[in-house]
């Protein structure tokens, strides 16, 4: 178990996104995030599939079919679009469908995904390496469509124009 490792990860990413969210007026939700990778439940997983250079969910996914880290963490934190999935009457997937994120949990992903990409990929890191990580995706995620327009307007906006002019339209447009 790479305990220690995995503890400055987290708190890293934490402390990044906690970086991101104050720049952009989002005090509380910067403090907040992330809380639950403290629990036993995604800690332990965490510490046990850690490697490093990518989330330790993949790593129990590949190993055990499914990642319980993952299920306990999406279901608490509002800024995974998979928390807005929900049962619809006018659902195409098998009766579920997403549900529109407030902004506020739009850009609250966005933070976390330019940490994710900062812990991740160090010095290797551009404003375009959150952009290339969501376009990589393996399959088209079950996200509402206002959105992954939103989303994606941000990431296409970090990646031409960098994080100091993005935060600042967040800060005046956005939010």
């Amino acid at each position: 178990m790479k305990a220690l490792q995995h503890f400055k990860t987290i708190t890293r990413h934490k402390y990044l996104v906690m970086k991101g969210c104050f720049a952009v007026g989002l005090y509380w939700q910067g403090i907040c995030h992330d809380l639950s990778k403290y629990s036993l439940t995604e800690f332990l997983v965490g510490a046990k599939y850690f490697q490093g250079d990518r989330s330790p969910n993949n790593a129990e996914r590949e190993d055990i079919g499914y990642s319980s880290a993952w299920l306990h963490h999406k279901g608490r934190n509002k800024h995974h679009y998979e928390y807005w999935i929900d049962y619809s009457a006018h659902a195409i997937a098998g009766g579920m469908a997403p549900a529109p994120m407030p902004r506020r949990y739009v850009v609250e992903m966005l933070m976390d995904r330019i940490a994710a990409s900062k812990v991740y990929l160090g010095n290797a890191y551009t404003d375009s390496a959150p952009l290339r990580y969501y376009e990589k995706s393996k399959e088209t995620p079950m996200i509402h469509p206002r959105t992954k327009k939103q989303l994606e307007k941000l990431l296409v906006m970090l990646s031409r124009k960098g994080e100091k002019a993005t935060f600042a339209y967040i800060r005046r447009k956005v939010l």
